[in-house]
Parts: structure tokens; sequence; C-alpha cells
């Protein structure tokens, strides 16, 4: 497995810490994504002890949950598990990708004016921890996760309050002049996550294994390579396709075909 190449713990959607633990160690593979619900559910200091023990190199950190922007009184309680992640971040390594929360009733530049001083407190922890943040953009349907849903936004966001880009290419494969907007924010970008799509599918969300579906991939990821990237790429699979083929199969089927990718083109 190519050593940039990590498979997310959301493509196992449904298994527990302890069932990804034991299919990471029967697969071979030794690079992951980290769920942050799993890990609550499993009790946090107990997750990053058996993370940590099982000797997995982490690349990230998500399902971190997010803010209701324009409701400020809330944020105190997501302040609070965000401070957490970077506590477990600090241990095991790995990026948090974060996604912004519904901005309902705020023009665009409020909502990142909003975010800016919701994640100020978690912001300087990480910087203290040396842990990195990354905002993650969504597609447009996911309006309840976050305000950003192009990537082109998402670096512009990141430069404004102090972070780093997620490029998660399942929203972003057919933005107009991607590899331009990668090289532009070649500065900011800080993970990748990569998955296929079908065109066609009228539901959100609805990945398919790499190879499966219609997003060139190589292409994409020979471009965010020419930014100069650095990073893991993350294999995230969610999804009624991921649901109906089984999470051994396909993520192993993912893991082969990017594999094969990295090994030609990183």
């Amino acid at each position: 497995m190519h050593p940039r190449l990590s498979v997310s713990a959301v493509s196992s959607w449904q298994w527990s810490l302890e069932e990804d633990l034991a299919f990471w160690a029967g697969a071979g593979i030794e690079h992951v994504g980290l769920s942050f619900r799993k890990l609550e559910e499993a009790g946090l200091d107990v997750a990053v002890a058996r993370v940590r023990d099982a000797g997995l190199r982490v690349s990230n950190i998500v399902e971190l949950g997010w803010w209701d922007l324009a409701a400020p009184s809330t944020w105190s309680a997501q302040r609070d598990r965000l401070l957490g992640a970077v506590a477990a971040a600090e241990v095991l390594g790995g990026c948090l990708v974060v996604t912004t929360g519904p901005a309902v009733g705020l023009e665009w530049d409020a909502a990142a004016d909003a975010l800016e001083e919701a994640i100020e407190p978690v912001r300087s922890a990480a910087q203290g921890a040396g842990v990195r943040i990354t905002v993650e953009h969504t597609g447009p349907l996911r309006l309840d996760l976050s305000f950003v849903t192009s990537l082109r936004d998402g670096i512009d966001l990141a430069r404004e309050i102090g972070v780093l880009a997620c490029v998660e290419v399942n929203s972003c494969f057919a933005e107009r002049g991607l590899a331009a907007t990668l090289l532009e924010g070649r500065d900011v970008l800080g993970h990748v996550q990569l998955s296929d799509f079908v065109i066609g599918s009228l539901c959100t969300p609805d990945r398919a294994v790499p190879g499966d579906g219609d997003i060139d991939l190589e292409r994409i990821i020979a471009a965010v390579l020419a930014a100069d990237y650095t990073g893991s790429f993350e294999i995230e699979l969610v999804g009624p396709r991921i649901e109906a083929e089984g999470y051994a199969p396909a993520i192993g089927r993912a893991v082969a075909y990017v594999d094969a990718l990295l090994a030609r083109l990183a």
C-alpha cells in the first residue's frame, strides 16, 4: 500500500472502532483516517490508547460535528468537542477535517466571520499542540453541513480564518478550472479525500469505489501533485453502493485502484 494512501473509518460507516481495528489489521492497512464519533463511542481515552497501541499512522480525524453559525449561544459545546479532537490528534497525529455547519440567514461573508469567531479558541489550541485544522467543502445539496460548496470558496475561507483546506474530490471534480484552483491554493492544501461518483445519481451521499464511476481520478491526482501537495490521499467511501457491496470488498477494491494510481503518479 502506497505510504501516502490512507483509508477512512467513514468507509466502514456502521462498524465500531474495534471492528475497524480488526479489519485494518487483517487487511494490512496501517495508514488510516479516524472517525471522532467512533472514538467517542468507544470512550475517548480508551480509543486513543487502542489506536496508538495498534501502531497505526493517522492521516486525519473526521466526523467532528459542526456549529449552527447563526446561533452563537450553541457554539461552546462544539468548541469543547473539537478541543477533545485536538487532544486526540496531538497524541495520534493527523489533521482535523472540519465542516462549517449551516449558516441559514447569514450571507457568505457574515458566515465566514461567524466561523472565525467560533473556531478561534480551537485554532489557538491546535497551533499550540502542533495540530493542523482543515476545512472541508461540500456539494450544494449539503447546506446542512456547510455553507462552503466549492473548493475555490474553501480555499478562500481557509486563508480568511487561518486554517488549511481539505480537497473533497467527490464535491469538486466537476468544478471549472480545477487544476488552476489547486495551483492557486497550493499554500493551503492540507488534506485530500478520494472516491468516485456515477453521474445520474440523484441522492447524496452516493459515493462509488474509485474506478467504478465517472471521476477522472488520475487527472485530478496529477493536478494535486502538480500543486506540490505532499500529504495523504484518503479513501472515504459512503452511501448505498458501499453498503450494498460490503465494506471489506469495497475498501479492498478502492485500495488496489488508488494504490496503482499513486504508484504511477506519485
